[in-house]
């Protein structure tokens, strides 16, 4: 996994521009099943994907924090929600709750996620692969290619069967 993700980024980048030009056409015109195609290839992949051998996207990004996560997570570690957000959280540019630092804190040595059950909602989501209009979020998709290795074979394997 370690060759995988130190070649990630310069893949990501070496396939950016004929992504962005895939995702451009799709957006022009998107094929009729195309949730159900995505669906098809998000769950082939992570049928063979372990995302505990990598943990990447915890490694290096943080994710958003609506005020549902904010109240339930600080309930599960039973301390007051601004103290979470004091302990855990800053405002980015977009007025968003992120994570103060990188890697999570919540990422154990084993990669294992101290909050798994409870976790955000965009970890749960994470790497979107599978999202309903999934031709909307090709911004964000495009930025997942370059962090998760299952986002880069599902938009390579999406590119082959459309």
């Amino acid at each position: 996994m370690d060759d995988v993700l130190k070649n990630l980024p310069k893949l990501a980048k070496d396939t950016h521009n004929e992504n962005k030009k895939f995702f451009n056409l799709l957006k022009k015109k998107t094929p009729k099943h195309l949730d159900t195609i995505m669906q098809e290839l998000h769950d082939t992949e992570f049928e063979k994907t372990d995302c505990l051998t990598c943990a990447n996207c915890c490694k290096t990004t943080g994710p958003l924090f609506t005020d549902k996560d904010v109240a339930r997570i600080s309930k599960h570690l039973r301390i007051k929600e601004q103290k979470f957000i004091e302990t855990y959280l800053r405002v980015d540019e977009d007025n968003d709750f992120v994570l103060k630092l990188v890697p999570c804190a919540f990422l154990g040595a084993d990669n294992y996620c101290s909050i798994y059950d409870i976790r955000p909602k965009a970890c749960r989501e994470f790497p979107h692969t599978n999202r309903k209009k999934f031709q909307q979020i090709s911004d964000l998709t495009l930025q997942n290619v370059a962090i998760c290795p299952a986002a880069f074979n599902i938009v390579e394997a999406m590119k082959k069967r459309i």
